[in-house]
């Protein structure tokens, strides 16, 4: 009998871990069954001048830079009538399974999944491994651009997604809180070379964006990311808030946290470290 209650544990411990590793991944291989149905959309979230070089066949270009402006800080998010302006234009609604990949590092095809999900977008998932995966599973790529009719997408905005200059300063001092610094550990420490201010948010804790992928570039599964949030104090009965320089690398954590680890709160700053060091009143940690 204890036998057979250390098999449930087990068996329920690994089911748990596997759907919820792949609510919004997607692999290289049933990306490719679903390429040619009508509601799926899959964007290359590449600079232009990558997505020029190769792509995946059939998937079009939308760089999350497109939906930012530059005020009062760089690359903030533009207004929601704006991006569904632009994502409209670009012929992707909200509808649509929206199937996102980039050149490799998960920064812009996580930055622009939590833009999306801060839509309310409800079916966006990333290829795992992004356009590398795909190749190394031999499907076809091209250098041919993809442009698909223009539609409507209506925003829903999801304002839980998005952390405030004031949420942040709250949680500097609240232990309902933790921030998460998603840059690397010279900024952290404040021993990079920048024009800007040096250091960290007071009470930020460092796990770099690179740290939630595999050497192939996969993101890691459930429970070694449970494993090294848990560690840092990145529980999920604490509201998480994640930031890097202009919140792109910061997105493909909000994506582990609350896509694979079903973590109930996680924002992205999105005024980031560039909002934060331009007030000179605001404290910087450095080590």
């Amino acid at each position: 009998m204890k036998n057979l209650k250390n098999f449930i544990a087990l068996f329920l411990g690994v089911l748990f871990l596997s759907v919820s590793f792949g609510q919004d991944l997607i692999e290289a291989k049933d990306l490719a069954k679903m390429m040619k149905e009508e509601n799926v959309v899959v964007v290359s979230a590449q600079k232009s001048s990558k997505y020029n070089d190769v792509h995946i066949t059939g998937s079009i270009n939308l760089p999350p830079a497109k939906l930012t402006v530059d005020e009062p800080v760089p690359y903030i998010l533009a207004s929601p009538e704006q991006m569904a302006d632009i994502l409209g234009a670009a012929g992707i609604s909200e509808k649509n399974t929206i199937i996102l990949y980039d050149e490799g590092s998960s920064k812009y095809s996580g930055r622009l999944y939590w833009a999306l999900k801060y839509l309310g977008a409800e079916d966006v998932k990333i290829l795992n491994g992004e356009i590398k995966a795909w190749q190394a599973a031999r499907k076809p790529v091209t250098g041919s651009a993809t442009k698909r009719k223009a539609t409507t997408f209506t925003p829903n905005v999801q304002p839980q997604y998005l952390a405030e200059y004031e949420e942040v300063m709250k949680a500097t001092t609240d232990d309902s809180y933790v921030i998460i610094d998603a840059r690397s550990i010279e900024e952290y420490n404040g021993t990079n070379e920048t024009k800007q201010r040096k250091g960290h948010i007071p009470g930020a804790v460092h796990i770099e964006y690179k740290d939630v992928k595999t050497k192939d570039g996969k993101l890691k599964n459930a429970e070694t990311l449970k494993a090294m949030y848990e560690e840092k104090g990145v529980t999920s009965d604490k509201t998480v808030i994640i930031y890097c320089k202009s919140s792109v690398r910061a997105a493909i954590e909000f994506m582990a946290l609350s896509s694979v680890l079903d973590y109930p709160n996680v924002k992205v700053y999105d005024g980031a470290f560039n909002e934060w060091q331009a007030n000179p009143e605001n404290e910087l940690v450095t080590n």
